[in-house]
């Protein structure tokens, strides 16, 4: 039953990413709780990372719940990896920080959504492996307000999150072998 209470705020990740600093925590003020997605790939992560840039326009996930039906794009769209603080990124969120090819940093911009989580912000990190890549994502938010609305968030998160992150390493590994194949 631990596996249970843990599971909402660890997908996939290893202790070593867990303890590990993020960009992210930087732009949550005060204590913050974390919840992390992890996902290895067979994409380079120059590949991977440029998936990651996709979110510019989509969030890769249900995309009927979170893109209103419309889906997200199954080919890198050229200039989404040119990227500059303050841009959008999947409507609700924008870019305070990244390193090119391997993170990017987003906070909570939403006037609606700030309203729920005033302090949220997530990086997403393309790590090279051995076999490819490894995307390693971590939610952080502000500690102090309500641990259930926390909590419920953490395991709508899981569910939206590990979809996102397993369908941007697919399409990076399926990208990266037809690079190959050509």
């Amino acid at each position: 039953m631990v596996w249970l209470m843990k599971l909402p705020w660890v997908w996939q990740a290893t202790a070593e990413e867990v303890a590990a600093e993020y960009p992210c925590d930087r732009f949550v003020s005060g204590p913050a709780v974390g919840c992390w997605r992890a996902a290895d790939s067979t994409a380079p992560a120059e590949q991977l990372f440029r998936w990651l840039c996709q979110l510019r326009v989509a969030p890769y996930s249900y995309d009927l719940i979170d893109n209103f039906g419309k889906g997200s794009p199954r080919v890198l769209t050229p200039g989404l990896d040119q990227l500059e603080l303050g841009q959008p990124f999947m409507t609700i969120f924008e870019l305070v920080d990244f390193t090119p090819g391997r993170q990017l940093t987003l906070k909570l911009a939403s006037p609606a959504s700030r309203r729920l989580y005033r302090d949220l912000a997530v990086t997403y990190l393309a790590v090279p492996t051995a076999s490819g890549s490894r995307l390693i994502v971590k939610l952080a938010l502000a500690a102090h307000g309500n641990p259930v609305r926390r909590t419920l968030l953490a395991w709508g998160d899981l569910l939206m999150m590990r979809k996102q992150v397993l369908t941007l390493a697919g399409l990076a590994e399926r990208a990266g072998s037809a690079d190959r194949a050509q």
